[in-house]
């Protein structure tokens, strides 16, 4: 993926490493049962445009420690993968 396709579409939430954030672009989930992952994460707070910050990540393809809305959640990586990103610059 190229850096002009990174800013359009995101990067998955599980690309950012410990400390780094980013504004949620979208949430990629299927049909039917699918949905309901999208809606858990809405109603967990994960909607675009909202910040999201890494925390901590668990080895071993554990899960993400991540802020949302002032409230830290853990979320698995088959999760954060579904979960695309636009990366914030801190300097």
């Amino acid at each position: 993926m190229s850096l002009k396709e990174s800013e359009n579409t995101g990067v998955p939430l599980t690309a950012l490493k410990e400390g780094e954030s980013g504004i949620v672009v979208s949430v990629k989930s299927g049909y039917g049962k699918a949905w309901g992952l999208k809606k858990r994460l809405m109603d967990m707070g994960i909607t675009p445009g909202t910040k999201i910050k890494v925390v901590k990540s668990a080895p071993f393809r554990g899960p993400l420690e991540v802020i949302v809305r002032g409230y830290r959640l853990a979320i698995g990586r088959g999760m954060a993968e579904k979960i695309f990103v636009k990366v914030e610059c801190d300097g």
